[in-house]
């Protein structure tokens, strides 16, 4: 082992080139590259130098991101140099067992693009196993009798190596009586055969020492020994004879345990006990998947089988009668496959994003399939299940690729459920599925789409400024920013200046509002032409046209053009012949409305007219005409108060005033225009009415200040000094002021105190009588004095009535 270990040590890895390199643009390596390295290679060491090989430079490495995708780590890249590193221990035995060759495949994935290469590392065995046998002695009984030339099957050595490395010969210590044969199974495997070669005798000689050695071929070669110690019996003279010397047998892997695999049969010639023959297995301990019964020679399962770890079994079965004589045969089973094993799938790199617009034929995920079976057991077929926009591409033995084989819309469908299904080609076939969900990420490819192809939007005018009129809609199917949408106006039919000032739109909302109120009889009709934008990059967007209809209010009386006020304001005079017959057209109002519709049907109306019945006034068209004949009681002139009304609602209406003469010549006309009355000027009529207020005003106040001194005297003075007021001392008897309450002014009388000469205070005080109505406001004398005097040395009261 020492010696062994030396040499895997001074061991120099040798890289295989391939015939030829393929090109660098070439998406994954048809042949795989190759290395060879021997066995047990310490961690870290160095394989191949992987990024050379595929034709990498070290920029590369970090973007492209080598790694090795398999089921076991054995083997590692160097993210600085992309070389192929041993990561975990390598004996060849452990992993490929008697293999002639060990082969690690395994597949190396880069991304950026995605890419794949195949890896084939062989694995060389060294000589780190030593031949080992299962006993370190055996006791062989031989009777004295055994004829020479007999044969005795020994006990095998096992090595686990292989080639030159695995056992190669045995060797037998030099004796006079035995010599050694090396005999080879059928699976190629060697064991010894003891000879006899003199005749024995046990009087002289009861056993012999023997030393068995087992050697193979490595450098330096390894070896272990065994004891065989022979014991020499007395005379049985015919040993066991096996029908076969080597029994061979197929046995599927799915029996159960318990099930007969065949029998031995071995005869003795002999009788008695020496005729008694038992079975038994040679390594016994070795054996755990048999069992055999010693008496019948029937060999049972004793445990499950499985082709995929042992292929085939060889046994030794020796034959021994009661005398001690024994016989050896081989029993080779073959372990045939069943279809037990259920493919596999395993996804080796899957995209983690996948773009919308990706193109056909992208790599999506690298996969590969495996089957334990072998033959047509182990012969997969995989498929897609369903209609996917996905294909799958062989790149090589049971390694596939999943590649985009249409167009992918994230609108309509965001995410794949990918079912893969893998059936081998036993029978009956074995299948399974696996399913990956792959989602799709958007990418800005819609443009926002309005619900309608154009909008109209009806506006009554007088709108309040800042009112919602409308609002347009737009959807983007796109997430994220791609599907954010703004709004904005891009165009109109007003003025750009004045664009700002009739209306807006949200830009988030999409509602358009009024920032003016809107004028029918102004502007009946604008355009607008809007745009939806969403946030993508680069942004996609949309227009749609907004036509706005401003609806007609009532908000305009109607105005009458004719008749016309003359330039003096005076309204002017139609003549109408005085034999003038029924139905004869006199003169026609005419009026316009800037309204429209309903709300400019205008129709007219009599409201006054001088004499009912002469004239008719036609309702919508406005003419007037004779109701009948001039009488000879109408007067000539003639006076019609004509109302228009619209018809709106409320309805406005405005009103005009003919003046109609009944005349056969202007001559007649003249003295009617004479006795007119000579309109009044306006500005004259004003100016009285101003002066009127004003003096109205002044009296009022007056009054005021004199009531208000009259209280605050009265408030202030002592009683005595209204002692002159006393009721009849102006009692002068006649008729008094009588109430006149047909003049809305309700009658009232007072007793007037005038102080002597010197003293300013005065009041008024109640008295009882009432005023004849020819009777002075104060005491009557006939002096004329406003205020007389009862008494020119007393203070004298008078009785006053106010009306």
């Amino acid at each position: 082992m020492g010696s062994g270990a030396g040499d895997r040590g001074r061991a120099e890895r040798r890289l295989v080139l391939f015939p030829f390199l393929l090109s660098l643009f070439c998406p994954a390596l048809s042949e795989p590259i190759r290395y060879r390295i021997p066995e047990e290679m310490p961690e870290g060491s160095v394989v191949g130098n992987l990024a050379e090989d595929l034709g990498l430079s070290v920029r590369e490495l970090p973007a492209r991101k080598l790694r090795v995708s398999s089921e076991k780590p054995y083997f590692t890249v160097s993210a600085e140099r992309g070389e192929l590193l041993v990561s975990s221990r390598l004996d060849r035995e452990q992993i490929c067992g008697k293999k002639p060759v060990c082969a690690l495949e395994f597949e190396v994935v880069a991304e950026n693009p995605l890419n794949f290469y195949h890896v084939n590392v062989e694995i060389e065995d060294i000589n780190d196993h030593t031949p080992k046998f299962m006993q370190k002695s055996f006791e062989l009984q031989i009777s004295e009798s055994t004829k020479t030339e007999a044969r005795f099957i020994l006990g095998s050595a096992h090595d686990a190596d292989i080639g030159t490395n695995s056992l190669q010969n045995y060797q037998l210590s030099t004796n006079d009586h035995f010599l050694l044969v090396n005999k080879e199974k059928f699976d190629g495997s060697k064991y010894p055969e003891l000879v006899l070669k003199m005749p024995l005798d046990r009087e002289e000689q009861k056993s012999y020492h023997l030393t068995l050695t087992a050697l193979d071929s490595g450098d330096p070669p390894l070896s272990s020994t065994a004891q065989i110690q022979v014991l020499v019996t007395d005379a049985n003279d015919n040993p066991p004879v096996f029908s076969q010397e080597v029994y061979r047998v197929g046995l599927p892997e799915n029996v159960f345990p318990g099930t007969t695999v065949l029998r031995v049969m071995a005869t003795d010639q002999d009788e008695g006990v020496n005729a008694e023959i038992t079975f038994f297995f040679t390594e016994a301990g070795q054996i755990t998947q048999f069992d055999l019964n010693s008496t019948t020679g029937v060999i049972t399962t004793r445990s499950m089988l499985d082709f995929e770890e042992v292929k085939e079994y060889s046994i030794i079965l020796e034959a021994r009668d009661g005398g001690g004589m024994i016989a050896q045969c081989t029993v080779e089973i073959e372990v045939l496959d069943v279809n037990d094993n259920i493919p596999e799938v395993i996804f080796q790199s899957i995209s983690d994003v996948i773009m919308e617009d990706t193109g056909l034929g992208t790599h999506i995920a690298l996969l590969k399939i495996s089957d334990k079976d072998s033959g047509q057991n182990g012969e997969v077929t995989c498929k897609l299940e369903g209609d996917l926009p996905f294909k799958l591409l062989t790149s090589s033995r049971n390694t596939y690729k999943l590649v985009t084989d249409g167009v992918l819309d994230r609108e309509q469908t965001p995410e794949y459920n990918v079912t893969i299904t893998v059936t081998d080609r036993g029978k009956p076939p074995l299948s399974s599925s696996t399913t990956i969900t792959l989602h799709v990420t958007d990418v800005n490819d819609n443009a926002p789409v309005f619900q309608q192809s154009a909008y109209l939007v009806h506006v009554p005018e007088n709108n309040p400024p800042g009112a919602s009129i409308g609002q347009v809609s737009a959807s983007d199917p796109d997430l994220g920013p791609n599907g954010h949408v703004s709004y904005s106006i891009v165009a109109s039919d007003l003025e750009p200046r004045a664009l700002s000032s009739y209306v807006s739109v949200s830009a988030q909302s999409g509602v358009v509002f009024a920032q003016r109120a809107f004028d029918h009889e102004q502007l009946r009709a604008f355009e607008l032409t809007l745009q939806a934008r969403d946030q993508g990059s680069p942004a996609l967007s949309a227009n749609v046209s907004l036509r706005v209809l401003v609806g007609d209010r009532n908000d305009n009386a109607p105005r009458v053009l004719y008749p016309a006020l003359g330039l003096d304001g005076s309204a002017l005079f139609d003549t109408v012949p005085r034999a003038a017959q029924p139905g004869y057209l006199v003169t026609k109002v005419v009026a316009v409305d800037s309204d429209s519709g309903h709300n400019a049907w205008l129709s007219y109306h009599v409201l006054q007219a001088s004499e009912p019945g002469l004239f008719s006034l036609g309702l919508r068209s406005g003419e007037v005409r004779t109701a009948r004949a001039l009488g000879d009681r109408d007067a000539a002139r003639q006076r019609l108060l004509v109302a228009v009304r619209d018809g709106g609602q409320p309805s406005l209406s405005a009103t005009v005033t003919l003046h109609l003469v009944f005349a056969d010549s202007p001559q007649e006309i003249l003295p009617d225009l004479s006795d007119r009355p000579a309109p009044s000027d306006p500005q004259a009529e004003l100016q009285f009415y101003l002066v009127v207020a004003l003096a109205l005003i002044s009296v009022l106040f007056l009054l005021a200040v004199i009531l208000a001194v009259a209280l605050r005297l009265r408030r202030s003075s002592s009683p005595s000094t209204w002692g002159c007021f006393q009721p009849g001392l102006c009692n002068k008897t006649g008729p008094v002021v009588p109430p006149i309450y047909s003049e809305g002014t309700l009658p009232y009388s007072y007793n007037l105190c005038v102080a002597q000469a010197g003293k300013a205070e005065f009041n008024f005080l109640k008295c009882n009588e009432q005023l004849n109505l020819e009777q002075d406001i104060l005491c009557g004398d006939s002096s004329g004095a406003v205020f007389p005097l009862c008494n020119s040395s007393e203070s004298t009261s008078h009785q006053v009535s106010l009306l």
